[in-house]
């Protein structure tokens, strides 16, 4: 052949010979197959060597006509190379050619995302060929060539993530207080139900992407880890020879995630919490003395919220919190405790929030029964009243009920979006109040009060509302409860 171009793509040893096989072959006659012919093997003479792992080329201007022989040893390991031999180099232009300025530019910086720019190639804009831009990024290197990069895809797999177990549900039931089903509206089934959420299993992110994008020069990676360096490598690629050339690569590092605010818990202190959509805040609390235990009490005002605790970096607990809990966490000298909250999905959280390390001590947080519904009775319920009784406790507690006339047809779900559980007496109106009474029973099979709320309208509907409040004046509504008065009496 005249000329000819060799163009490699490699992890090898390369070197090409030549040798003249055409000695003794009349114009006319058609040679016979290669794997036919009798050739006599000789070293030959030859033309170019190279080492290495980069892209590389040989082109001869005028070369004899004869057997190109490639000679490929791997010095490492398993390679994968490509091979473009052509006669024609000038006309052919297989492998798109580089800007003047090769480099692949970081233009902005995200906490997930990076934004690139190079320079088009010339064989794209100067010569019409079809070209289109791939990228690939990963958090090891830069490749020096789309081969390199294909061969490390093919090693990427996934795992799947295990589902976590469920967890048991059991409400107080109010059967043991002579109380009977029939005569008792419930707003909760009294069965113990067994919940288990299995969650979806997530694949694991590859350790290496490639994004075809067309023609543009400009393009934005995203879903990027933050806080995280990436190599990012452009590869221009001409689809009609499915040849490609690398841009110079570059590397960024993602914006680190904005910290998050930890609000310090005082012993014996309640915090106001609020946490938005979806949202998470943080708590920490180190007692200053020495304990054995640490309580943590719990209100949440709206939807329920999940926390976590951890103590010195180890999970103690991990649960679902709603309503009023109290959890009992065992202490350990010098002991610092990090409290995740984290809110619903249907809407912001509030919560109010204390820990103390003192045995004993007082809360602010009144004492509550496990089951914090109003029973109404139906058979007692008249024109102009409604009888309602509700479960005490065995400390003394200050109980206070409140009425509002709402409108028929009051439900389950518009009572949730419009209550807030932590708002006390004070955001009521005073012509809303019926009465407060302290309460409490030694004796827990006892510990259970009514009160008869009078001039109301017949033909009515009423929300009914019970609040607890503690010594320090922080109040805990109990359940709401629908009522409508007999409209004939």
């Amino acid at each position: 052949m005249e000329s000819e171009s060799l163009r490699l793509s490699m992890d090898s040893i390369l070197a090409l010979f030549v040798q003249d096989v055409s000695g003794g072959v009349d114009p006319g006659r058609e040679p016979e197959p290669l794997q036919q012919q009798q050739l006599t093997v000789d070293e030959g003479a030859e033309l170019f060597a190279y080492k290495g792992n980069d892209v590389e080329a040989y082109a001869a201007a005028s070369t004899p006509s004869g057997l190109y022989q490639l000679e490929l040893l791997s010095t490492e390991k398993d390679s994968n190379f490509k091979v473009y031999a052509t006669t024609t180099p000038e006309s052919d232009q297989p492998y798109p050619a580089l800007p003047f300025d090769p480099r692949v530019d970081v233009t902005a910086l995200g906490r997930t995302t990076v934004a690139l720019a190079w320079k088009p190639t010339p064989t794209g804009v100067l010569m019409g060929q079809p070209i289109r831009y791939c990228l690939v990024i990963n958090k090891e290197h830069n490749f020096k060539s789309m081969c390199a990069a294909e061969a490390k895809m093919s090693a990427d797999d996934a795992f799947m993530m295990a589902p976590k177990p469920g967890r048991d549900f059991s409400p107080f039931d109010f059967a043991h207080f002579g109380f009977s089903d029939s005569g008792f509206s419930s707003d909760r089934g009294l069965a113990s139900n067994k919940i288990s959420r299995a969650h979806a299993a997530k694949p694991r992110a590859p350790d290496i992407r490639r994004l075809c994008i067309g023609n543009k020069n400009l393009f934005t990676v995203s879903d990027l880890q933050p806080d995280t360096q990436f190599y990012f490598d452009v590869f221009a690629v001409n689809s009609a020879t499915n040849t490609s050339t690398a841009y110079v690569g570059t590397f960024a590092r993602t914006k680190e995630e904005a910290r998050q605010k930890t609000l310090e818990l005082k012993d014996g202190k309640v915090s106001d919490v609020f946490i938005k959509r979806k949202g998470s805040e943080f708590l920490r609390f180190a007692p200053v003395s020495s304990h054995q235990r640490v309580t943590l009490f719990l209100h949440a005002c709206l939807d329920a919220v999940q926390v976590q605790v951890r103590r010195d970096g180890k999970l103690l607990l991990s649960q679902s919190v709603e309503g009023v809990r109290q959890l009992q966490l065992r202490g350990k000298p010098k002991a610092k405790y990090l409290i995740r909250l984290r809110g619903s999905r249907r809407g912001a959280s509030t919560l109010k929030v204390l820990a103390s390390s003192r045995p004993g001590g007082k809360t602010p947080f009144p004492s509550l029964p496990e089951d914090t519904r109003i029973k109404a009775f139906d058979k007692l319920r008249t024109c102009s009243s409604a009888t309602v009784a509700w479960l005490g406790t065995q400390e003394r507690n200050k109980y206070c009920v409140y009425r509002r006339e709402v409108a028929d047809g009051y439900g389950e779900e518009q009572r949730r979006r419009e209550q807030n559980q932590c708002a006390g007496p004070e955001a009521r109106r005073k012509s809303e109040k019926v009465l407060c009474k302290y309460f409490h029973s030694p004796n827990l099979q006892k510990a259970v009060t009514t009160e008869t709320v009078t001039g109301l309208e017949a033909g009515k509907t009423y929300l009914l509302d019970v609040y607890a409040v503690g010594h320090a004046g922080h109040a805990v509504k109990y359940q709401s409860k629908v009522v409508k008065t007999r409209k004939y009496c």
